[in-house]
């Protein structure tokens, strides 16, 4: 992988700490599958728009999401790179857990800038090298989506959208008002709340 590839990553490792990521707790606790993190019918579609811009696009691979601002040392690039991980970044969680807990289809398209600092004989990450790099992405990226968009079927065959099915355990008549009202664009349609009320 190579700076100014694409990756479309089907597995994500949560190094971050200190983002909110989910939507249960405090009175509601629900536990939803996220062994895969990544909707496979999206990814699937947004890997294909990718190739077809002619962008050296990699679809699959791990994608180490880090806490930042700061960059890696080189002992954690050197850990990841071990771990057989493909890219690291600072986005895509809590994105991806709360899109499941939502049961919305989820990808990624990760725009690779640069080498992180794990190799020796090319210039160590900085601020300059990952803007100028996300310039020249820039570009591709909005030509990947475009032709995303046109590709996407409006009709889902994946799981994602029953994702939450069966996944709330606190018993329905222990849920308070208060989390039934703030909680019913996800979880409505499992209590028999409308969106009138």
């Amino acid at each position: 992988i190579r700076p100014l590839d694409i990756v479309v990553p089907d597995q994500i490792i949560d190094r971050t700490r200190a983002r909110a990521s989910s939507f249960f707790g405090d009175g509601i606790v629900a536990h939803v599958g996220f062994a895969n993190p990544y909707c496979p019918e999206l990814s699937g579609a947004l890997s294909d728009a990718a190739r077809l811009q002619q962008v050296t696009t990699h679809a699959g691979g791990t994608y180490v999401v880090m806490e930042g601002p700061q960059f890696s040392t080189r002992a954690e690039s050197e850990l990841y790179r071990s771990w057989g991980a493909s890219v690291i970044g600072m986005t895509a969680l809590p994105e991806a857990k709360l899109a499941r807990e939502a049961e919305i289809c989820y990808s990624t398209l990760a725009l690779v800038t640069d080498y992180d600092c794990w190799r020796p004989s090319e210039e160590e990450v900085s601020v300059e090298l990952v803007v100028a790099n996300s310039t020249k992405n820039v570009a591709a990226s909005q030509r990947v989506l475009k032709a995303l968009v046109s590709a996407v079927s409006p009709t889902r065959g994946c799981a994602c959208g029953s994702a939450l099915q069966g996944a709330v355990i606190t018993s329905p008549d222990l849920i308070s008002d208060d989390i039934r009202t703030r909680l019913s664009p996800i979880i409505g349609k499992y209590l028999g709340v409308t969106k009138a009320e």
